[in-house]
């Protein structure tokens, strides 16, 4: 029962963490409906959701493995104080970009805000910032790649991430919508978006690791599992950002905006029509 638990797990976040319809929300859901709280404990829920982002991580440096070396070179220019180059450039944008949500995401970790979890915000967020998403995906395209990118770009960017930290939001959808909003191309924003998505969830792996980890002791099957999640989730992102950037080169968001409208609206049905409760419990 647990291997089958952890592969719904690892197959949900591998498949929407990098899609503009939010994996955190998503595996919020996935927790509820799956009721695992009878199988495993709340830290084992933390930690396999941990084990599961860092399968995701694995894959968009997979995918974008020259642009992570290039972050990586970067990131040296920059301490060798060599500003100047475009990879310079392109790391510096990356971590303007990302400072903000981890001020913010800092603040909430200590307050451990878990009322964001609600089922109702979950899916009146999914709604709105989908409507939103759409609204961004009508303005049109620019040229500009991301070493055409202004600090005060990078900056909104950053600042719209914030938001993400509800679930619902999406992290992607939302860095997207930024993206759009500036006229940047679909590729272009997406790529941003993903690039962005590294040093984020590796700083959020770090953050709430640093604390789940070292509560107890882990069973070597418990271990396993763990592996069998990053695996799983490894694959299945790897796989939706291959399809998502071959669709985007000619597609539009469209498709994931009807999908998020879909899936609040019958969250909704199912709340208000008392099919389903709000359980306070639930969480990340």
């Amino acid at each position: 029962m647990m291997i089958l638990h952890v592969t719904i797990l690892a197959l949900i976040q591998g498949i929407t963490e990098f899609l503009p319809i939010s994996s955190s929300g998503h595996l919020v859901l996935t927790h509820y409906f799956l009721n695992d709280g009878g199988i495993m404990s709340a830290i084992e829920q933390k930690r396999l959701d941990i084990g599961v982002h860092i399968g995701t991580l694995l894959a968009v440096i997979a995918y974008f493995r020259r642009d992570f070396m290039s972050l990586v070179q970067g990131g040296m220019d920059i301490l060798c104080r060599r500003t100047k180059t475009k990879k310079a450039h392109e790391a510096f944008l990356i971590i303007v970009a990302t400072i903000p949500v981890l001020i913010c995401g800092m603040a909430l970790f200590i307050m451990d805000m878990t009322f964001f979890d609600s089922l109702h915000i979950i899916a009146w967020m999914t709604i709105i910032f989908g409507v939103i998403l759409y609204i961004a995906d009508k303005k049109p395209d620019s040229s500009k790649t991301v070493e055409h990118f202004t600090l005060k770009s990078a900056l909104f960017y950053g600042l719209m991430q914030c938001i993400a930290l509800i679930p619902g939001v999406s992290r992607s959808g939302i860095t997207m919508t930024a993206g759009r909003f500036l006229g940047h191309s679909r590729i272009e924003a997406a790529r941003f978006s993903l690039m962005m998505g590294m040093t984020t969830i590796a700083a959020a792996g770090l953050l709430t690791g640093a604390s789940v980890f070292s509560d107890s002791e882990i069973t070597s099957d418990f271990m396993m599992t763990l592996v069998i999640g990053v695996a799983i989730s490894f694959i299945a992102a790897y796989i939706a950002i291959l399809l998502m950037m071959r669709f985007l080169k000619q597609g539009s968001f469209t498709p994931f905006v009807i999908y998020r409208l879909i899936l609040g609206l019958a969250l909704l049905a199912l709340l208000y029509s008392g099919i389903i409760s709000e359980n306070p419990q639930i969480g990340l």
